[in-house]
């Protein structure tokens, strides 16, 4: 039977989906509060596992060895790096990759980890499917494309290293867990998808888009992530 890990860094990315749970166990863990319940007839665990990469894989690591999760979902908001996504735009991953990883001295590429041969984290295509399918049914209104995630640890707001992002890596929207989790998914042969509302530019605007738009955007996601769990 699926057991789902839904993964999100802030409380407002989980508050609405910890809200429709039933049968609600929590278990405190590494300083994170982990809901194991019923949503929409599947059997996840919902958490909140904080700000940033090293959070956001000890949190997979958890929900794998603990709970014994089958798949795992990251919900929440980014910056876009892609002109055709705009605010309250969802972006569902294609794949992840750390843009904050540098070994190219030894001839690693940007954003490899150095000797796990692998760059790009790919999500699971049945999981994008779903997750584009529920899209189109729950947020009709709302324009969603598939594409890169790329994480790091800082929040980007500069156009000089927003169009760095878009050369180097050709990514589609920035944050700071989802190469985090798709790396931990990857080591543990876990299938994962991240979806991500888009909150700002990741420009010099965003710093003033990013509070007004949050929560709107991690709405839009949980909404999309509570239908789709029905289906794995």
């Amino acid at each position: 039977m699926s057991k789902i890990g839904i993964i999100g860094a802030m409380e407002l990315e989980v508050e609405e989906l910890k809200s429709k749970l039933t049968d609600t166990k929590i278990t405190e863990k590494a300083g994170m509060s982990f809901y194991e319940g019923i949503l929409n007839g599947a059997n996840v665990v919902v958490v909140r596992c904080g700000i940033g990469k090293v959070n956001a894989a000890l949190c997979v690591q958890i929900l794998v060895d603990v709970f014994e999760v089958t798949h795992l979902i990251n919900t929440g908001v980014a910056g876009s790096l892609n002109a055709k996504l705009d605010i309250g735009d969802i972006l569902i991953s294609k794949d992840a990759i750390h843009h904050d990883m540098d070994v190219t001295i030894f001839g690693y590429q940007p954003g490899e980890v150095p000797q796990l041969g692998v760059r790009e984290f790919g999500a699971d295509e049945k999981m994008i499917e779903l997750a584009k399918a529920s899209c189109e049914k729950v947020n009709p209104d709302i324009h969603a494309i598939i594409g890169r995630v790329v994480s790091g640890d800082q929040f980007i707001s500069s156009p000089e290293v927003k169009e760095r992002l878009i050369s180097t890596f050709r990514g589609d929207c920035a944050e700071m867990e989802g190469a985090s989790i798709a790396h931990g998914a990857y080591l543990n042969h876990i299938p994962f998808v991240i979806i991500r509302a888009i909150s700002d530019k990741a420009d010099d605007s965003a710093e003033m888009d990013y509070p007004s738009f949050e929560r709107a955007a991690a709405k839009h996601s949980a909404k999309l992530v509570e239908d789709m769990v029905q289906h794995l």
